[in-house]
């Protein structure tokens, strides 16, 4: 049976960290808002749980257990898919990585509206534009540096054994998404990170991510998402 995933139609969001462990082991799923009404039907399928129900999306759906957060799904997909070590502590230092890519990837939220979540960034350009420099110039390198330090630890081409796992597809959204909120930024700084640059280009190898990102199954980066280009954001 396929597994059912709930979230926004329009935009990859942290959605995308879930498909792409799903696309790249070949996991069968549906991805349920997708098409005509997805947005209405997403919203009426959240309104109906009760009880244990998502605070917001992405969920992951089968039978009668419902998952959210994307770090809890993965955990989950990488204990029952082989998507992650077997050795407790390995499998915890991998959920660790991936709970830090959640840091990353809030924070990287947060540049375009620092004031007010609800509030468009037009409202907050001032403000966005600080945060965005705080950002590529403190932040980033932080966050980036620490990876490429995790991946110097395992002799292998992965972050960990010698093969992928759901935290290594997800390092590669990460490079994907800070190229295109800052593509100055990024081309930069990326001969700081080689190892991280390079495992980005093994997990873009992986065949069902090549065939993934092929496919109009992987929809394109924009301005509704999490990582946003504004060109007075960017900078070296």
């Amino acid at each position: 049976m396929a597994y059912r995933l709930w979230y926004w139609p329009t935009i990859q969001g942290r959605g995308e960290f879930v498909r792409l462990a799903l696309e790249a082991a070949g996991i069968d799923y549906v991805d349920c808002a997708r098409g005509a009404d997805g947005e209405k039907r997403l919203l009426a399928d959240m309104a109906a749980r009760r009880g244990r129900a998502p605070f917001a999306p992405p969920y992951l759906e089968i039978d009668q257990l419902v998952i959210a957060q994307v770090a809890d799904i993965l955990l989950y997909l990488g204990e029952n898919h082989d998507l992650a070590p077997s050795a407790v502590a390995d499998r915890y230092w991998i959920h660790q990585l991936q709970l830090t890519i959640t840091d990353l990837v809030a924070e990287a939220h947060n540049v375009h509206h620092p004031v007010e979540m609800r509030a468009y960034y037009r409202e907050q350009k001032p403000e966005a534009a600080r945060a965005a420099k705080q950002f590529r110039d403190g932040r980033m390198p932080k966050f980036l540096g620490y990876f490429e330090a995790a991946l110097r630890v395992n002799p292998g081409d992965w972050l960990i054994d010698h093969r992928w796992t759901y935290a290594d597809t997800s390092l590669f959204q990460i490079v994907e998404g800070l190229r295109y909120m800052f593509p100055r930024r990024m081309a930069a700084i990326e001969g700081d990170y080689p190892g991280l640059i390079r495992l980005h280009d093994q997990v873009a190898q992986l065949s069902g991510i090549q065939a993934y990102l092929n496919s109009d199954r992987r929809l394109a980066f924009n301005t509704e998402g999490i990582f946003r280009h504004y060109l007075e954001l960017d900078g070296e």
